[in-house]
């Protein structure tokens, strides 16, 4: 076993000469799990879209079911994983965590290609894609354990950002690859990815390492749990991350649904995804530089203009402002994931006097907000699936959007930027909040 004993990142000369190396390799093949993770989680999102054409008659509902359990599964699946790190090792449970994504690709090749496959079979498959979204969770509390302090926010960043990329390539790659010969190949979305999640898990194995320090903080997270800050911030990143995860679940379907005589557009959804991932840096950076509760405000007032763009192009059927405007959305979606993140050790900066247990609280806050804003994916999916169900347009669930982005902005504004806020804790503007 890989477990290496001795690890002082924060030390200049141990990280020159040792830590840095080992370090940038764990990060590699942290991310390259990572992202294989995302491209499994999101596998259904295209291949539902292709169901009808070899003889899988649903209908919309069990459509969006197909959609809303992997988001699901994989949120509640982010907590246990964020405390597998500790308990396994690094390299243990990331080796553990991408042979897992072998299950739903076997699933879904099996069910794709046998005539007749039960929608309930359909269901646990989707199911099993849901590993593929605990991944996020334990790869960044498996990197934050390598990186000194002032240089987590760039590994985690681009941690993050590979893995959410995995959305944007299973959108782009899988629209190809099943048309590669006579018809539709659906069984080839599945067995794509299975010589990657091969290699993936043997690199985890024989080249990343398990830090003895890593070890579980049951206290940081029952004080995380106690504070209402960890509350607000889950809030508020349902609103950029279920918006980021859900909107990339949905919007293939949503082409295909809303706009059928431009459904040939369903092989560019992964531009949304894409943008939306490479903004995620920029949102750290901005935060960075004017503040992230400033971000965060204008990203919620450029989400629900988004918004508003889309209820105008589907009661207009306007093909070319429905597509901007979701791309739009992702890009805000992912700009709002950074500084929301940029916020988090920041407020609880100001929470304790002791830098170590806030420093622990907040990499507490992380986990619970990443599991409530996947989990905000589930929503999104939800009001899309009772509103074409029930009215036959998207309307009434793009309304309801709207009004969720509306509570959002109002409680950025609340907590972190009123005059008041400030005159009462200056320490919150001191911090950067």
């Amino acid at each position: 076993m890989s477990w290496i004993d001795h690890w002082e990142p924060e030390k200049p000369e141990f990280w020159e000469s040792r830590g840095k190396r080992i370090a940038r390799k764990n990060l590699a093949f942290s991310i390259l799990a990572e992202n294989l993770g995302f491209s499994v989680w999101v596998l259904m999102s295209i291949v539902v879209v292709s169901l009808g054409s070899v003889g899988f008659d649903f209908s919309v509902g069990q459509q969006f079911w197909l959609l809303i359990v992997p988001n699901l599964v994989g949120a509640a699946l982010r907590v246990p994983y964020t405390f597998a790190v500790p308990r396994f090792g690094g390299r243990a449970w990331t080796t553990i965590s991408a042979g897992l994504l072998l299950i739903p690709c076997a699933m879904l090749a099996h069910a794709v290609s046998t005539p007749g496959t039960p929608y309930w079979f359909f269901l646990l498959t989707s199911a099993a894609m849901g590993l593929g979204g605990g991944n996020f969770s334990s790869s960044m509390a498996n990197i934050s354990f390598f990186y000194p302090e002032g240089k987590k926010g760039l590994a985690l960043g681009l941690n993050a950002a590979g893995g959410n990329l995995g959305v944007a390539i299973t959108q782009l790659l899988v629209p190809i690859v099943i048309t590669i010969g006579t018809g539709v190949n659906l069984a080839y979305a599945a067995l794509i990815w299975m010589p990657f999640i091969v290699v993936a898990t043997a690199c985890a194995w024989f080249f990343m390492d398990s830090l003895t320090q890593a070890k579980p903080d049951g206290q940081s997270y029952k004080l995380a749990l106690s504070n209402q800050h960890t509350w607000v911030m889950s809030f508020l990143y349902i609103g950029t991350f279920g918006s980021f995860i859900g909107f990339s679940f949905a919007f293939p379907s949503l082409i295909k649904l809303s706009f059928a005589d431009h459904k040939g557009w369903v092989a560019l959804a992964f531009l949304g995804a894409l943008i939306g991932s490479v903004a995620r840096p920029l949102g750290g950076w901005l935060a960075d530089r004017i503040g992230g509760a400033k971000v965060t405000l204008g990203t919620f007032v450029g989400l629900a203009l988004g918004t508003v763009g889309v209820i105008l192009s589907v009661d207009t059927k306007n093909f070319a402002l429905f597509f901007g405007s979701f791309i739009a959305l992702f890009v805000l979606a992912g700009v709002g994931n950074g500084s929301t993140y940029r916020m988090i050790p920041a407020i609880f900066r100001t929470q304790s006097d002791c830098d170590k247990s806030a420093k622990r609280q907040a990499a507490a806050v992380v986990g619970i907000a990443g599991a409530i804003g996947a989990a905000g994916g589930v929503l999104v999916n939800l009001v899309f699936k009772f509103s074409l169900e029930g009215s036959k347009t998207l309307t009434p669930a793009l309304t309801a959007i709207l009004v969720f982005y509306g509570l959002c902005l109002a409680t950025t504004w609340w907590f972190y930027l009123r005059r008041t806020v400030f005159a009462a804790r200056p320490s919150l503007a001191h911090a950067g909040v």
